[in-house]
């Protein structure tokens, strides 16, 4: 490929905010400067022109640097994605040239699927801590689909509600372990309603979501 348009934390510098964006930028400048910071990889403001061009699809090449990039932080985290005793979850965070305060997007937790979070809960056996996996599964389930598949978070928040309402409970923090993995069953549901599709297990398939209905760059910042 002629042009780079990944960038591991370690590769980039403050002076690159043009390429890497604000966010990338100064992750790689706190990496360089020897900040605890967890370590990930930006893909370039040139890729989000290149997936405009391409008319909003992400090209071959792209991705295959994305999966390349995939493979190296699976090595310096000890982790991969979909693995049941070491599960690697990340974090995609969209950015841009100039600071846009409220306009950026955020999915956490991908990586998560049913057979992940059996596995992380089968691992501790504090309550809590099933509570905290549910919790995110169901959370990050709502994140995809808002974020990349554009399902509206409405259909969520009604499933959320009508979940407390039948509990007769009034905050979302009130819902156990079992209502909140109930929850999850629900918002793959309702996401195959709105897609047509079943919500997508494999945490690469997860990262690249093919050519979902939605008319932005998944990692880009014009949303």
């Amino acid at each position: 490929m002629s042009k780079k348009y990944v960038y591991l934390f370690t590769e980039g510098n403050a002076k690159m905010r043009e390429l890497l964006g604000g966010k990338g930028a100064n992750l790689a400048e706190m990496t360089n400067i020897g900040m605890p910071v967890p370590q990930g990889f930006t893909i370039t403001t040139e890729a989000c022109t290149q997936y405009y061009e391409d008319g909003r699809q992400i090209n071959d090449e792209i991705m295959a640097e994305i999966m390349q990039n995939v493979e190296t932080m699976e090595k310096i985290n000890g982790k991969k994605f979909g693995d049941l005793t070491n599960p690697l979850l990340v974090s995609v965070r969209s950015g841009a040239r100039a600071s846009m305060p409220g306009m950026m997007d955020t999915i956490l937790n991908l990586g998560l699927n049913d057979d992940v979070v059996a596995a992380m809960i089968k691992g501790n056996p504090d309550p809590k801590f099933e509570r905290f996996v549910y919790d995110s599964y169901r959370r990050f389930i709502q994140m995809f689909s808002d974020v990349v598949m554009e399902v509206g978070k409405k259909y969520f928040e009604q499933l959320i509600d009508q979940m407390k309402e039948r509990k007769g409970v009034t905050y979302d923090v009130e819902l156990t372990a079992a209502d909140l993995k109930e929850l999850a069953e629900q918002f793959k549901a309702e996401y195959k309603k709105q897609i047509g599709q079943d919500f997508p297990s494999d945490p690469k398939v997860q990262l690249s979501p093919g050519a979902p209905p939605s008319t932005s760059c998944p990692w880009c910042s014009a949303t």
